[in-house]
């Protein structure tokens, strides 16, 4: 097989990259000389002019002469843009409070028109009057200003030669989108969407679902009697929370009071909308089971527990299955049941992953006492896309209609959707909340296709990560990001996404803190729980979050937040494999060099670098104690030397690290294979399920030995600022220590304290543990 060439093609590297951009932030406002440029929340956004129209009630509006009666609505005309209200029926004195908002940029007239119109089930819609604005008199509204008060106007008939009958209440205003209507207005970007369609282009916030884990422990029951009263049964137990089903062991001997004292963990969401089901059931035989008893439980009776101390285990009764059918049945039954002893909980002193690990955005315990206070504030401006490629045919042309998720921590952010661009501008501002700078932001554009009512899934463009640790804070960084997506026929750039990125420290002192805090909260470390386990939760939780966050309105859709979450991260790639064997070669390269160096000092290429090493050398054999600070001290000035080198801006998904330029056709229908594999031949299905099963565990071994290498790579080469910093201060520290303090000493103390007693160690990981774990890696980078 011929090697594959991860260059790619070089005259396509330059597309793959991060651009600087320097686009016009903040607020400026007319005054008499220019524009005065304010401070404000939107700093981070290009300023984007909007006429806003709201449209409050109308009153004495006249009713038709045909019908009686009149079902009115309101036309808000600008140019070549109409907006709509919805009508109502029979109503004279209706009531709409709607906004619309028209773009500036796009203002072809010098008059603003809402026109009152009666909807007719048959012809033409019947004119009953108009109010006419001068768009030269409108006022300018700058927040914080309170909002402009609406007024009433009597309408004019359709020539503005008179009044006609009925009022309508109407505020017309300049802003832009820092006005509190922005978020609900109709917008001209959108013209040709109207009624419900209006709800899936609106920008929303959303809110993740607070999520606990469930532990189930199954001790033991009574008194359970078969249907064979000639047999002992072989008894487990079933739980069911939802769709999600676990069940115990088989008690090892048939017994009628059998033992299990296991853990089931599951993934819960408030408010508590399922309920526990417990069934005890006997195996008849490998493919036949009969239920027992069951008893269904709710699960707001059960203790939260936010740490490792037991809860009190109780009793439940089992309702026999059919019972309750015949009233002599009923009777008989009452007077004796089975029973199941269960210890229940809700673990708030877990953090329940619901995203990849290595992508992580958020890592507090569920239960809110034991948060600490945030570190930083995130501030994100999304400002538009560029270059985007059609994604789907409308009326025999190419279009797309593009909107961004951004996700960070339990708050997700969907900008509006611009209709019919391929360079849409959105400049929308979102803050977060940050309580560790080791986290992900994850930011995804995406194709509405749910105007037209067809139900087709949104369409993936392509998404961004930023890990906030390689942020500098209070910093402005403003990129274009190249929005990747792999397809079965190889890599393709969708476009590019603009964003402007600030990181604001709040406390130093809290900042350092948390680079020696465990990643996880304590009870991660205390009772962990299995990578198995881990696993299944972890899928459990992203399908309780995309079912929750698609029931608001509108909805955030499946699709969408099964990509946010990456939740096809673990499946078999053997493109992703190899990327990961590269990673460990580059690692292991830089060995690979210093031992050609040392061969080339034996060898006296250069006798001058040969007479220093060997002076170097017989000093530190004649005084040891000289080796530790003097490999401290050379960490500090090869930290001080990088730091000249350092990245100046985050890092993005590497199309060569991916090994996604010029990855094998085969390779690529492999990776996007079904999984089951559809091939034909039920052999040729099993042994290769069974090795893709296999390889993908060996791919995340792999992976994290690559990175465990890059994370200390990083120590020395200000990927993150903080974590750099902090380490060469250590090394001068530990250096100038050295130097003082006799080597005997460093070893005795040394030597004793990893010989300590297992007494005086912790379950938690160490502080130079934590600070490691903490240190990013290339894995932000990969696609």
């Amino acid at each position: 097989m011929q090697p594959v060439n991860p260059q790619g093609h070089p005259g396509d590297l330059d597309d793959y990259d991060l651009k600087d951009t320097n686009p016009q932030l903040g607020e400026r406002w007319p005054n008499g000389t220019g524009y005065e440029r304010f401070s404000s929340t939107y700093d981070l956004v290009e300023q984007m002019f909007y006429l806003y129209v709201r449209v409050e009630k109308a009153k004495d509006l006249p009713p038709s002469s045909i019908t009686g009666s009149c079902d009115p609505y309101v036309e808000v005309k600008l140019g070549n843009y109409k907006g709509r209200t919805r009508h109502f029926e029979k109503k004279i004195n209706p009531e709409w409070k709607q906004v619309f908002a028209f773009s500036k940029d796009r203002i072809q007239s010098s008059i603003l028109e809402v026109f009152v119109k009666d909807k007719e089930m048959i012809g033409r819609d019947d004119y009953l009057g108009r109010v006419v604005f001068d768009l030269n008199e409108v006022p300018t509204r700058v927040p914080p200003d309170s909002p402009l008060a609406p007024q009433w106007y009597r309408l004019e008939d359709r020539r503005g030669t008179g009044k006609v009958r009925g009022e309508i209440m109407v505020a017309v205003w300049l802003g832009t989108q820092a006005d509190e209507a922005f978020s609900e207005a109709w917008h001209s970007e959108a013209s040709s969407v109207y009624g419900e369609g209006v709800l899936n282009i609106r920008s929303k916030v959303y809110v993740s679902p607070k999520l606990w884990y469930l532990r189930v422990n199954v001790i033991e029951a009574q008194d359970v009697v078969p249907d064979d009263r000639n047999r002992l049964p072989e008894v487990f137990v079933k739980v069911q929370v939802g769709s999600q089903v676990l069940k115990t062991k088989t008690c090892s001997s048939p017994t009628t009071n059998p033992l299990w004292n296991e853990d089931l963990v599951f993934v819960v969401a408030e408010p508590f909308e399922e309920q526990l089901l417990i069934t005890v059931e006997d195996r008849i035989h490998q493919s036949k089971e009969v239920m027992l008893g069951k008893t269904l439980l709710p699960l707001n009776i059960f203790e939260k527990r936010l740490d490792h101390r037991p809860v009190h285990s109780r009793w439940f009764n089992l309702e026999k299955y059919g019972f309750g059918v015949l009233e002599a049945d009923r009777r008989k039954d009452l007077q004796f049941s089975s029973r199941v002893h269960l210890r229940v909980c809700l673990e708030g002193g877990y953090h329940v992953l619901d995203e990849s690990t290595m992508y992580i955005s958020d890592q507090r315990p569920t239960a809110k006492q034991l948060w600490k206070q945030p570190v930083g504030i995130l501030e994100v401006g999304i400002l538009g896309a560029e270059g985007l490629l059609p994604m789907k045919m409308r009326d025999g042309r190419g279009n797309t209609d593009a909107y961004c998720v951004a996700k960070y921590g339990q708050k997700w952010v969907r900008t509006r959707t611009i209709l019919d661009t391929f360079n849409p501008k959105w400049n929308e501002q979102y803050t977060w909340e940050v309580y560790d700078p080791c986290t992900v932001i994850t930011m995804g554009v995406f194709d509405n296709c749910h105007l037209g009512g067809d139900g087709a899934r949104d369409s993936r463009i392509g998404k961004v990560r930023i890990r906030l640790s390689t942020l500098e804070a209070h910093r402005i960084y403003t990129h274009s990001y190249p929005l990747l997506v792999l397809h079965p026929h190889g890599v393709k750039k969708m476009g590019e996404l603009q964003l402007a990125v600030r990181f604001t420290t709040l406390s130093l002192a809290n900042m350092i803190y948390v680079y020696g805090h465990p990643l996880l909260p304590k009870m991660h470390y205390l009772h962990p729980l299995t990578v198995n386990q881990v696993d299944n939760l972890r899928y459990q939780a992203m399908n309780i979050v995309a079912v929750r966050l698609g029931r608001a309105e509108p909805p955030l859709r499946k699709e969408v937040v099964e990509y946010m979450l990456d939740v096809d991260s673990h499946m078999w790639s053997m493109r992703r494999s190899k990327a990961n064997f590269f990673r460990i070669m580059s690692l292991l390269s830089g060995m690979i060099s210093v031992s050609r160096w040392f061969g080339e000092v034996c060898k006296w290429r250069n006798p001058i670098t040969s007479v220093l090493v060997h002076i170097l050398f017989l000093i530190l054999i004649w005084y040891p104690e000289l080796i530790l600070p003097t490999v401290f001290l050379y960490m500090f000035l090869i930290g001080l030397w990088n730091y000249r080198f350092r990245p100046r801006h985050p890092p993005h998904m590497d199309t060569k690290l991916s090994w996604a330029e010029a990855v094998h056709p085969d390779e690529l229908d492999e990776e996007f294979d079904t999984f089951p594999t559809s091939k034909s031949q039920d052999l040729v299905r099993m042994r290769y399920d069974r090795l893709r099963s296999v390889a993908g565990r060996i791919q995340t071994v792999v992976g994290d030995i690559a990175t465990q290498g890059e994370r200390f790579q990083s120590l020395l080469s200000w990927r993150d600022p903080r974590a750099t910093a902090l380490f060469i201060v250590f090394c001068l520290c530990a250096a100038v220590v050295l130097y003082t303090t006799p080597f005997k000493v460093v070893a005795l103390v040394g030597g004793l304290y990893y010989l300590r007693h297992p007494r005086f160690r912790s379950k938690l990981p160490s502080v130079p543990s934590n600070f490691f774990r903490r240190m990013p890696a290339q894995t932000d980078s990969l696609l």
